[in-house]
């Protein structure tokens, strides 16, 4: 049934602020941009991470961004430590310290400018799996 995660999704009050801070942060533009709407591929499997104006969401009962809550997605980074500090330092805010998981598994989160929770996680199982579709 589940077979991986295609598209996340962040609502944002300021979809120009937004899409500056993540260009920003990722070091590229977004490959899809439209009103409303932003989305970027990134990472080795080309994830999504779209940009959706909060005032777009209507049909989905959202008006406005709501405060951070739920569910907390983890993207894989190489060094969770450098990761963290970097995005401090772009104007993240600390949600959860970085802390260690399990052998292998040491992350955080932080909230974006824009109300956001965005994991980061330097993850052992995604290193592992990436290997070994490299391999002949």
């Amino acid at each position: 049934m589940l077979r991986g995660v295609t598209t996340v999704r962040f609502h944002t009050a300021d979809l120009d602020a937004a899409k500056r801070w993540y260009t920003e942060l990722l070091g590229i533009e977004p490959y899809f941009d439209r009103p409303g709407y932003a989305e970027y591929r990134i990472g080795d499997y080309e994830h999504e991470l779209g940009l959706l104006d909060a005032t777009h969401a209507g049909t989905l009962g959202a008006h406005e961004v709501a405060p951070a809550s739920g569910a907390v997605i983890y993207w894989h980074v190489d060094d969770a430590e450098s990761a963290l500090t970097r995005l401090l330092t772009l104007g993240a805010t600390l949600h959860e310290p970085l802390r260690e998981f399990g052998d292998g598994f040491t992350g955080a989160s932080v909230l974006d400018p824009f109300g956001n929770v965005l994991g980061i996680m330097q993850n052992r199982h995604y290193t592992d799996i990436l290997t070994s579709r490299q391999q002949p």
